[in-house]
């Protein structure tokens, strides 16, 4: 049962990479068009997820063949360097939204762009809820991490579609940046906990 579910927890890694770069160069495509930095954002956090998704795959490619200890090892640095993904785009999207406000730069409303948030709330959910399942019955902090890491991903793309929402219905071209400023408190906590504690509060 256990190999079982560490060759699940693969292809749901290998999934999630090859998802997330696909969303990733449509939404900042669509993003640098429009001018939408809220959209940018979210092509980045795909590319982040990729990361996070490419990170349990060699995290979990290893099992079987190393020790405990050398397992045990390999956790502990997956933990880190997902969380270290959370700061980078965290970052990222700080800079751009405060940016954004300043300048006053209106991004362009794009129906094209609400289309990506829809879609992705849908795999996301059945995603985080494959991984954080498998996560728990196998007993992975990094896995539930990279639950956690998806879970962040469904969250933006909940805040990037009410921020193209009210953009593109009501011309409130101030939601696309406030968004991107939410998500980041969220990012910052998430990395934090991990670096913290070396596993997630809620495990």
């Amino acid at each position: 049962m256990e190999l079982s579910l560490h060759k699940r927890t693969l292809i749901l890694s290998y999934f999630t990479v090859f998802y997330n770069i696909l969303e990733g160069i449509l939404s900042i495509f669509i993003g640098l068009l429009s001018k939408s930095i809220a959209l940018v954002g979210f092509g980045l956090d795909s590319f982040v997820e990729s990361l996070s998704g490419g990170i349990i795959i060699w995290r979990f490619k290893k099992h079987g063949r190393i020790s405990e200890i050398e397992e045990e090892k390999a956790e502990k640095r997956a933990i880190k360097l997902i969380a270290y993904a959370f700061f980078i785009l965290g970052l990222y999207v700080l800079y751009e939204s405060i940016k954004k406000i300043y300048m006053q730069e209106k991004p362009d409303p794009n129906l094209f762009g609400l289309i990506i948030p829809v879609i992705s709330i849908v795999i996301m959910l059945s995603l985080f809820y494959s991984k954080y399942k498998i996560g728990t019955s196998i007993n992975s902090r990094s896995l539930l991490l990279d639950s956690k890491q998806t879970l962040a991903c469904i969250f933006l793309s909940i805040a990037l579609l009410a921020g193209l929402g009210l953009n593109y219905l009501f011309g409130l071209w101030q939601a696309d940046p406030i968004v991107g400023l939410i998500i980041v408190v969220f990012l910052f906590r998430e990395g934090y906990n991990a670096l913290k504690e070396e596993k997630l509060c809620s495990c």
